[in-house]
């Protein structure tokens, strides 16, 4: 059995200060087995930034499989198309980021769970079509659900 976890974030209409979403797609062999997307961080504050929105969508999918009992499935493949995200936690790149630092030891922790472990690879924008599209989709709900954040997305 082979369990494959797409994600990404967003920050929009700016990044930082923004309104950030994540999203999440968990494939097993192949097939979608869970989804799901929101909003990462307090709409227009410092913390709303891409970034954030991106370790937040790794956190909550990696939380997703251990809830659901699929950390001890085997070895888990993570993609993403963020070379930031994929290469701080790979230690290529240092974290500098205050904001990061707690998601980046919150996915540190999950990932320990996983005693097959988890590998993170970096893939192309049309290979993670999905999660990118959740993030969209979290962002226009956003919008919907909160007519004045609308507003304040027109003044920026």
């Amino acid at each position: 059995m082979s369990i494959e976890v797409y994600f990404d974030g967003l920050c929009q209409p700016v990044n930082p200060g923004g309104i950030a979403c994540y999203a999440f797609v968990i494939r097993r062999d192949g097939r979608s087995i869970h989804s799901d997307y929101g909003i990462a961080a307090e709409p227009f504050s410092k913390d709303a930034t891409n970034n954030v929105a991106e370790y937040m969508a790794l956190a909550k999918a990696l939380e997703w499989l251990i809830a659901n009992g699929l950390n001890n499935s085997g070895r888990v493949e993570v993609k993403s198309d963020s070379q930031l995200v994929v290469k701080q936690l790979k230690g290529e790149y240092k974290i500098k980021s205050k904001r990061i630092i707690p998601l980046y030891r919150q996915v540190l922790l999950h990932k320990s769970k996983f005693p097959d472990g988890v590998e993170i690879r970096w893939v192309p924008r049309e290979e993670n079509k999905e999660a990118d599209g959740l993030t969209n989709r979290a962002y226009n709900k956003a919008l919907q659900d909160n007519p004045e954040y609308l507003d304040r997305a027109l003044r920026r």
